[in-house]
């Protein structure tokens, strides 16, 4: 009879779900699998718009200005302060655009990750000013996005404190977050202001809390345990202002350790896991599949790539052959072939690369390596031309790896 009444109470849970999903508009859960408004399973096929929102140091081809910081500081020694923040501005308006977008869902993509940096919306040294382009830069990829239907998650790839430790957080070196209560409060409140300004917005489908928390190369039996608790913070204050969207909680260690997770404590739970350079077989996604089948919740795939077009396909395949939706790395790159669109490298761009490339501990090096600044604006100039969608060349390789459309 209890066996019979828990059955019973699970379908009308499902159907209620069914149910919320139709009248709302937002993409939601039943079970295991993600859900459209019109209440059918969604694969979700998507692509990082990865170097925007967080620039990258390998990106630009540098080997040690790998965090956006290091990056900065190298063109504030080449141009000074003032002409980096304006170039700051044209990057992001340039990088990623409307085209983009469009093209993203011409060749059959559904969805996108925004990974964005908390220094877009406040400043570290004044911890109650809240400034910044962030919302400008949401409200934009929100509105193409919009017109295109492809669906947004927003991506924390850089938190307060730093969450992983490296350059991928622009961090101090350790991921402070787990230990500063200072930095779990500003975490925490900027998840509920994007959570409040977009909780109406049907074309997001949720929040990806934080990117590739703790680093293996740290204490994980102190940190790991932190988590999951913090997580529940998160989502705790997310849910005082929005109940629609999706939270997708990724495992510690790269994304990979989801043993840091109890049951779930939320009804619009996704748990996310990230893998690259492994084995293409089932074992590489056994345990994530285990998770899901024991707690009934959906799996996403949020991270994978830098590797060539027969590792890419075989990854896919695997994905898809167990029900899991994807989202590679990157969009675009600069002269790479690991990527659906490239872009030539300007041609005075090895002289920024062997700027930032020899050592800088002291001004004196800086003078004595600083290269021609008219040169320097040339390349940074043309970056800013190229990088833009009508300047770029389709990989299709990479393109027909992930099983979509290859178009010019």
């Amino acid at each position: 009879m209890l066996r019979h009444k828990i059955r019973i109470v699970l379908i009308l849970t499902i159907v209620l779900q069914i149910c919320n999903a139709q009248s709302s508009g937002f993409v939601t859960i039943r079970g295991k699998e993600i859900v459209s408004p019109d209440g059918k399973p969604i694969l979700l096929q998507g692509i990082n718009l990865g170097n925007w929102l967080v620039p990258e140091g390998y990106m630009f081809k540098f080997d040690s200005a790998t965090s956006p910081s290091k990056i900065n500081e190298v063109l504030c020694e080449l141009i000074g302060a003032d002409e980096a923040r304006a170039f700051w501005k044209k990057y992001r308006d340039s990088y990623i655009t409307h085209e983009d977008i469009q093209f993203i869902k011409k060749i059959g993509l559904n969805s996108v990750r925004v990974p964005f940096s908390w220094r877009l919306f406040t400043v570290e040294e004044y911890p109650d000013l809240w400034i910044g382009p962030g919302f400008d830069m949401f409200d934009r990829i929100i509105q193409w996005c919009r017109e295109a239907s492809v669906w947004v998650i927003f991506d924390m790839h850089c938190a307060p404190g730093g969450q992983t430790g490296d350059n991928i957080d622009d961090s101090w070196g350790y991921p402070y977050l787990f230990e500063n209560p200072e930095s779990q409060k500003r975490t925490i409140e900027l998840w509920k202001k994007i959570a409040d300004r977009y909780k109406n917005e049907t074309i997001v489908i949720g929040y990806d809390l934080l990117n590739e928390p703790i680093a293996p190369y740290f204490d994980t039996k102190k940190l790991n345990p932190l988590l999951e608790p913090l997580y529940k913070k998160i989502t705790a204050a997310i849910r005082e202002v929005d109940t629609n969207h999706l939270v997708f909680l990724g495992g510690a260690q790269w994304d990979n350790n989801f043993g840091v997770f109890g049951p779930p404590f939320d009804s619009k739970l996704v748990y996310t896991f990230h893998k690259y350079w492994c084995d293409t077989t089932q074992p590489m996604v056994q345990e994530y599949v285990n998770f899901r089948e024991k707690y009934s919740v959906p799996l996403w795939m949020g991270e994978s790539g830098e590797n060539n077009n027969s590792w890419i396909s075989a990854w896919r395949r695997l994905q898809e052959r167990n029900n899991i939706g994807w989202c590679f790395w990157p969009f675009k790159k600069m002269d790479s072939h690991s990527c659906i669109i490239t872009f030539d490298r300007p041609a005075e761009w090895n002289t920024i690369v062997r700027y930032a490339n020899r050592p800088r501990a002291t001004f004196k090096d800086i003078r004595e390596s600083q290269p021609d600044i008219e040169k320097v604006r040339k390349a940074l100039e043309e970056f800013l031309s190229l990088c833009q969608f009508k300047q770029c060349r389709l990989n299709s390789g990479y393109v027909e790896a992930l099983g979509i459309k290859s178009e010019n």
